[in-house]
């Protein structure tokens, strides 16, 4: 076994070239290898995994040549053979996060406990099949059940901690894209996954309960499980934790069934159980080298409809069922310890329990099934940016005021001739309720019963993806009003439009420039009403950089070349003058506050917004000095407000760049 990993991680080195190079030739080409070993940091670890094995093949080699041999050559063997597991964490997608040493130092508990019940079941398998009759005072079949004993005490620990950590890769792997798991090759091999573990999990019950008191039967027979206390061996760790049975308790149940047949089933279901664990192995280790289910794209929804609690929760009719099913599911459970505690038979404690959690399921789920389309998930391949939302701006206002009218809200001038009218795309959470693939369909081939037609005629694939994202900033924005000059502690939540921009002196940059690095004041200004402003931030710009915060003068209009130049010569901070047409169409649509909706109309766009962007790329707070009755003015209080932001640390990872 030992040489087989060996053979393995060969390969694998050889399989992983062809592909990296993307020249198949190079699997079987011994030299591209070595370039790949020393070039690589896979590589790399690829020689750190090749080199513990090999250790390892030595440890098991030397082991057959000691014929004296004490706990401790297998306790150093054990040792060596975790060493490859652990590299090969190393390597595994739990490497690739954020907080890889974490969630690899979970991968590797996982793999290591899974080696421990994986490798004990061929060792389980020879004493079940043990026949050997030249033991005559039958201590070699009472060492054989006591083995099988420990065994089986300590397997029920490892394998629930093997789930525990199981499932929290999984979710690291998956996220909130939990439909994935029935539209991907990660979720199908996961799903398969699962699937033979319940099988494995519910052979081993079986054994345990039923096949292994039998096993034990033939020695109680023999009067072999009556010897002194002081010629057993000694109780594993492990077996002093888990209930035990006596042996008039053992022999109650193998009354029920026969020892030889017992005995039949346990040899024939753990061989099973053992072919089951060899194709548990082979799709963990297929798992582990395809894309998780949060990076799989799923261009092509196979279903009609899909599950969202966000989009339904709100209908007092799916509370209903929800809590209903529920209920039913409870009693579903409880009927089972109730089944257990009144010792019902086998076929009512099975059926009932299924049955009632089977109606809670039929009850509860279909109310949360909503509508889908093949294009539902699919990932926008438009960033959230501020050219994107511009444009989609103009589309939006082409295409869709009518209806919708100028500011989304579903109060156009034909929206009274619509029966039912046209949704209110801004002060409803419609953008929450319908994934990004939902608004681009309904944009390509409109809303059957509502009037709206599709636009896959009039607008290009990218103008489509780019009037959803207009419609998710419009939304994005109204949510905005809840912001004020004083930031939420430890509440990042909102991701504003990211944005390229060219400053006065030539220089270019991106938003996510300054993610991790600096804070970023964004002042939008008027000429000359913004005159004062620009001057009192001036003045106390180097004190907002000892606070790690940087300044972007973003003009609301297009002014001439002099009065930027001048600006630029009297102010030490960053002034846009590229690209901040697009920036000043997407962050007036955040401009509204509780006092001041703004919802009818045209909209009233202020002459003066300042937005406060965290390291993190999370817009945290908002002064708009029209509408504000007090804020950054005070000078004082802006500086607090970064005092507070800088002692935060990362709470949650970076916005993401594309809708959902």
């Amino acid at each position: 076994m030992a040489g087989i990993i060996l053979i393995g991680l060969v390969g694998i080195l050889a399989t992983t070239t062809g592909e990296a190079t993307g020249d198949d030739a190079n699997t079987w080409r011994p030299s591209a290898w070595l370039e790949i070993i020393q070039h690589t940091n896979m590589g790399h670890m690829w020689a750190i995994r090749a080199m513990f094995a090999v250790l390892l093949l030595a440890a098991a080699v030397a082991l057959q040549y000691i014929r004296q041999r004490a706990k401790w050559h297998y306790v150093l063997c054990a040792g060596i053979a975790a060493l490859p597991l652990i590299a090969g964490a190393l390597v595994s997608h739990s490497a690739a996060e954020e907080n890889f040493l974490t969630y690899v130092s979970i991968y590797s508990i996982h793999i290591l406990l899974a080696g421990i019940w994986f490798g004990a079941l061929p060792a389980f398998l020879l004493i079940v099949f043990d026949r050997s009759e030249a033991d005559p005072e039958k201590k070699r079949l009472t060492l054989n059940i006591e083995g099988l004993r420990r065994f089986s005490s300590v397997a029920l620990p490892v394998m629930l901690v093997i789930m525990i950590t199981g499932l929290i890769i999984t979710d690291r792997m998956i996220e909130d894209d939990y439909h994935a798991l029935v539209a991907s090759s990660y979720g199908w091999l996961l799903n398969t996954k699962l699937a033979l573990l319940a099988v494995i999990l519910f052979i081993a019950y079986k054994a345990r309960a039923r096949w292994l008191p039998a096993f034990e039967q033939m020695a109680i027979q023999s009067d072999e499980l009556s010897q002194p206390k002081a010629d057993k061996p000694a109780a594993s760790f492990f077996a002093k934790w888990m209930p035990s049975l006596t042996v008039e308790q053992k022999v109650e149940q193998c009354n029920v069934l026969e020892p030889s047949t017992g005995v039949a089933k346990l040899r024939k279901w753990v061989r099973v159980e053992f072919i089951l664990a060899l194709f548990l192995v082979l799709f963990a280790t297929i798992l582990s080298n395809t894309v998780p289910a949060k990076h799989a794209m799923v261009e092509h929804w196979p279903y009609s409809f899909r599950f969202s609690i966000a989009a339904t929760w709100e209908d007092p009719e799916v509370q209903l069922y929800f809590w209903i099913g529920m209920t039913m599911l409870g009693a579903g459970i409880a009927s089972i310890w109730w089944g257990s505690k009144h010792q019902w038979d086998a076929k009512k404690r099975i059926l009932l329990p299924s049955a009632l959690m089977a109606t809670a399921i039929a009850v509860a789920l279909p109310k949360f099934a909503v509508d889908a389309y093949p294009e539902t998930y699919q990932s926008t391949p438009v960033p959230f940016d501020a050219i994107s939302i511009s444009n989609g701006a103009r589309h939006f206002a082409e295409n869709c005021t009518s209806c919708h009218g100028p500011q989304g809200a579903g109060n156009g001038i034909l929206a009274k001739t619509f029966d039912p009218p046209p949704a209110d795309l801004l002060t409803e959470p419609h953008t929450a309720r319908h994934t990004a693939g939902d608004f681009f369909h309904w944009l390509s081939y409109g809303l059957a019963n509502t009037g709206m037609p599709g636009f896959a005629a009039n607008l290009t694939e990218e103008d489509r993806w780019d009037t959803v994202n207009y419609i998710h900033a419009m939304s994005r924005g109204y949510q905005a009003r809840l912001m004020s000059p004083s930031i939420v502690p430890g509440r990042p939540s909102m991701g504003p439009p990211i944005f390229q921009f060219t400053t006065y002196d030539g220089s270019t940059g991106i938003l996510k420039d300054y993610r991790g690095r600096s804070n970023v004041l964004l002042v939008f200004f008027s000429w000359p009403d913004s005159q004062y402003r620009l001057v009192e931030l001036s003045e106390m710009h180097d004190k907002l950089r000892d606070l790690e915060t940087e300044i972007l003068a973003v003009p609301m209009d297009e002014y001439s070349r002099e009065i930027l130049s001048a600006l630029a010569s009297e102010h030490s901070y960053s002034l846009v003058t590229e690209g901040w047409h697009e920036i000043r169409d997407s962050y007036i649509l955040f401009r509204r506050t509780l006092t001041h909706p703004d919802i009818l109309g045209e909209g009233n766009i202020p002459d003066h917004m300042e937005y406060l962007i965290d390291r993190y790329g999370y817009l945290r707070a908002r002064w708009i000095p029209a509408v504000d009755e007090s804020g950054w003015d005070d000078t004082n209080q802006l500086t607090r407000q970064l005092s507070q932001l800088n002692q935060e640390g990362e709470i949650l990872p970076p916005p993401d760049d594309h809708v959902h």
